[in-house]
């Protein structure tokens, strides 16, 4: 799970990376109007018709790729916070079950005080 995790990290950081240098190599609309006086837009890499077609239908494709692994990882986000409990209220309790010791309590109390009496120096009486 955790390798599925990486690799869709990992690739969402290319397409985000990819998406952002399309779109910043594609010109606007304004940019059209400019080409109508004889800016030379026949003369493209892409073909007469320009580059607006090819780099669009790319960009298009980057875009549903970047929106279906997002909503992928955030799916794969809220699962492992279902599985991990949040709280301590929310995971369950365990009962140690404590034995009675109250036999033994005045025993050891009376073993206590006959070794405190013999090592405590006598106090004077008033």
């Amino acid at each position: 799970m955790e390798t599925t995790h990486t690799l869709l990290f990992v690739l969402q950081v290319l397409v985000s990376v990819a998406l952002i240098g399309l779109i910043l190599i594609q010109h606007g609309k304004g940019a059209d109007a400019g080409a109508a006086f004889g800016s030379g837009s026949s003369s493209t890499v892409f073909g007469s018709s320009g580059s607006a077609s090819f780099l669009t239908k790319i960009t298009t494709g980057l875009a549903i790729v970047f929106l279906g692994n997002s909503l992928f990882l955030a799916y794969l986000a809220t699962q492992n916070i279902q599985t991990v409990p949040t709280s301590l209220l929310d995971q369950p309790g365990i009962v140690m079950e404590q034995q009675a010791i109250e036999q033994d309590i005045p025993a050891v109390m009376e073993e206590q005080s006959e070794q405190l009496d013999s090592d405590l120096p006598s106090l004077p009486a008033q």
